[in-house]
């Protein structure tokens, strides 16, 4: 490298180098070893799955979608905030955005990674995934929804990792400090990378052109998802607001995702001195905003078929408001919307802690959502179901009984039926989240949870007091 073009390297600081360097101490080694055995128990059910058919699921003739869905449509959701937070701030440089750009940016690669797992989980047989890119058509909206799912999997992954090669070269320069496989491959990965004023310009151009390019895909998967639901004849879905509604709910629980990790790894590897209260209130404002918006949209979703009056919608309404599924709606409203909203407004709970607990609430909410959405719309079909055990009593032969997979839980035609999710199913819902939390953990093992080469954060007024009030 010419001497003119030579530039100084920022270092690594040793809070961060050590979670690179360090051994597991037992609080990792428990939480992996629980992440570990969920994934686990996750991969024997869906190979179970495997042998036995969808027959292992809850889903049916009536029930077509269940907790696979649920969870696609949770990991899609989170996945947004994360690409569209980094792409914002980059673009408007706001100084405050280099602690948080890596981490949430990674959200977005491991909820896109997992989203892809539950549509393959979902089909049952995992060579369908193969034979849609064959023999897709166009006109489906499924294939929109892959496509736009992989296009959205790809770029995020390259304004990930273009991000991390100037990190990457200083990993690379540690010397010995690290296995010779590991300082081989940081070598690999760092594409030659040293600083020099014509590479940092070409990096900067390139993210700068993905940070514009990421924002209208990370949009389009979730439209292309609503439009899954909106384009069906079914009551709750058949609606133009669904879109927006999608995009509105992906931003609140992927903001409430990326604090949630925020407050994980500031504890887990002690980077308080990074992820200071300063970033915690700014996203906590920001999810204030989000809450009130999906507020606003979830009094519209309902509004509109409530006044009035369609038959089947109005069935729906009163399953939600006071009937089958009422306590998982008003729970829902309950840790969604007004506990987090509490929690962010009141000051006394307005610290790094209280935020943190309002974004664990708005997830729990934000799934309960899901389910919300995809259950009760299936559980009123749209003709009279009877699903009672039918008894055929041949001429020749005494009477049998021909079982019902819903007998339980059905009285009579015309009755509402009900979707309960199998162990198998909940195994593998398990398995996702624990997955999520061993491949988030392995990266930022692997490369500085928070970006060094960025630039150094600049001194927040109130550091020492934002390290003491946010405990």
């Amino acid at each position: 490298m010419p001497a003119s073009e030579s530039v100084s390297a920022p270092s690594i600081p040793p809070e961060l180098l050590a979670t690179l360097q360090l051994p597991p101490n037992r609080l990792h080694r428990g939480m992996l070893l629980v992440f570990s055995l969920a994934t686990l128990a996750g991969l024997i059910a869906y190979a179970h799955q495997l042998r036995a058919g969808l027959a292992a699921t809850a889903m049916n003739n009536y029930f077509s979608w269940g907790i696979y869905i649920i969870n696609f449509v949770f990991f899609i959701g989170i996945s947004m905030a994360g690409s569209l937070i980094s792409a914002v701030l980059r673009l408007t440089g706001a100084p405050w955005r280099h602690p948080i750009t890596r981490l949430a940016e990674m959200v977005t690669v491991v909820a896109l990674l997992i989203a892809g797992a539950m549509i393959i989980a979902d089909m049952g047989r995992p060579d369908r995934f193969y034979f849609l890119f064959l023999y897709g058509r166009w006109q489906s909206p499924i294939l929109w929804d892959v496509l736009s799912l992989t296009t959205y999997l790809t770029g995020s992954i390259i304004f990930l990792y273009a991000s991390c090669v100037p990190d990457l070269a200083l990993l690379r320069d540690q010397g010995r400090v690290f296995a010779p496989w590991r300082h081989r491959l940081y070598r690999v990965l760092a594409l030659g990378w040293h600083g020099t004023a014509a590479q940092r310009e070409r990096l900067r151009r390139a993210t700068g052109t993905i940070a514009i390019v990421i924002i209208p895909v990370a949009v389009s998967i979730h439209t292309v998802t609503a439009w899954l639901f909106g384009m069906t004849l079914r009551p709750g879905w058949h609606s133009t607001i669904i879109g927006p509604d999608f995009v509105a709910g992906a931003l609140y629980s992927g903001v409430a995702a990326v604090i949630t990790l925020m407050w994980i790894v500031r504890h887990t590897f002690r980077l308080g001195q990074h992820l200071q209260a300063d970033h915690f209130r700014r996203l906590g404002w920001l999810l204030v905003v989000l809450c009130a918006t999906y507020a606003y949209f979830i009094v519209n979703e309902n509004m509109a078929p409530g006044y009035t009056g369609d038959g089947s919608e109005e069935k729906l309404l009163f399953s939600l408001f006071h009937g089958a599924y009422a306590a998982k709606f008003w729970t829902m409203i309950g840790i969604g919307l007004v506990l987090p909203g509490a929690l962010l407004l009141l000051p006394l709970t307005r610290n790094i802690n209280g935020i943190a607990a309002a974004s664990v609430f708005v997830n729990i909410g934000m799934w309960l959502k899901r389910y919300i959405i995809v259950v009760p719309t299936q559980s009123s079909p749209l003709l009279p179901v009877d699903l009672t055990p039918l008894t055929l009593s041949p001429p020749t032969s005494p009477a049998l009984t021909v079982p019902s997979a819903l007998a339980s839980v059905v009285h009579g035609p015309g009755q509402t039926i009900a979707y309960v999710p199998t162990i198998t199913e909940w195994a593998i819902t398990a398995a996702a989240f624990g997955a999520f939390a061993l491949i988030y953990y392995a990266f930022a093992r692997f490369v500085p949870i928070v970006a060094v080469s960025e630039g150094e954060e600049p001194a927040l007024a109130h550091h020492a007091a934002s390290e003491g009030g946010g405990k």
